[in-house]
């Protein structure tokens, strides 16, 4: 078993991302622009949030925080999303989810312009990646695909089962997968919550992405050997063994699991600190023009 190691591929990354900003401030004399939209306080929201801004100014973008309380209504922060999407200076536009429940997120997400979508989940990038068309691409499935590249994992030809189907893992995921790209040429099963005898499918991976949000939901009896794991779970529950009074958990049974596989990621430690990345190199690629010109 090896692991494949967030922290290493994200430290290496941020070095390559910091250059090419570099670059472009030099060449242009702004800096790449990342503004991100909380509403409310949730605690989870809060540190994504400030990791992001503590990782723009790391790679030396320039970031905004707007800040919201939950009363704001649905129309305000439309029409702030509009104020954003006019700013020649802003190339990303992030608004952070989970929204208060009088606010539609999917009315959000449609409203950002798309060529400043850098979460990737605008209908039009969602459309582009499945053509295999120049998108921004959401980003923990980016991130996983930059982690599989970095550690050479091949994955033409293999059998890929993702156990999720959300809009932001599983179903984006699913599609890279399948696409003809490295990574990718993977012929893709996906499993869900009715998904019956999901370990018929699991044990037939050669690939497994997890992202169902369930502590230790694949265990060892779940798996064959050799096969390479990517836990997408973060789940937190209350520990008095840690000092933030937490722990993480992912969707896999990493102690048991892990002997069985050939690589696997750790959590913490794995496609969380990728995730950063890919709205990183997103960014990255408004600022240059690279997605839409």
């Amino acid at each position: 078993m090896r692991l494949l190691d967030g922290k290493y591929v994200s430290e290496k990354l941020k070095v390559e991302i910091a250059e090419a900003a570099a670059k472009i401030l030099t060449e242009t004399g702004r800096q790449p622009h990342l503004v991100a939209v909380l509403v409310g306080h949730d605690g989870g929201s809060e540190t994504y949030v400030a990791s992001k801004i503590k990782n723009c100014e790391k790679v030396g973008f320039k970031s905004t925080l707007v800040r919201f309380e939950d009363t704001v209504t649905e129309d305000e922060l439309l029409k702030k999303v509009e104020e954003l999407n006019a700013d020649a200076d802003i190339d990303g536009i992030i608004v952070q989810l989970p929204l208060p429940k009088h606010i539609d997120p999917e009315k959000v997400t449609e409203r950002i312009d798309h060529r400043k979508d850098v979460d990737g989940f605008h209908p039009v990038n969602l459309g582009r990646m499945q053509r295999n068309l120049p998108s921004f691409i959401p980003a923990t499935p980016y991130g996983i695909t930059l982690m599989l590249k970095e550690y050479g994992i091949e994955t033409a030809g293999k059998h890929c089962v993702v156990v999720g189907r959300s809009n932001i893992v599983g179903s984006p995921m699913s599609i890279l997968m399948a696409r003809n790209t490295t990574p990718g040429n993977c012929t893709v099963t996906i499993c869900h919550s009715r998904t019956p005898d999901i370990k018929k499918f699991t044990l037939d991976a050669d690939i497994l992405i997890v992202a169902i949000g369930k502590k230790n939901f694949i265990t060892a009896d779940m798996v064959k050997d050799g096969v390479v794991v990517i836990d997408v779970g973060m789940n937190r529950e209350t520990s008095t063994l840690t000092k933030s009074g937490f722990k993480l958990y992912g969707d896999v049974d990493f102690e048991n699991v892990a002997p069985k596989a050939s690589w696997i990621t750790p959590v913490p430690g794995g496609v969380g600190l990728m995730t950063i990345i890919g709205l990183l190199k997103n960014t990255l690629s408004s600022a240059n023009k690279e997605v839409y010109k």
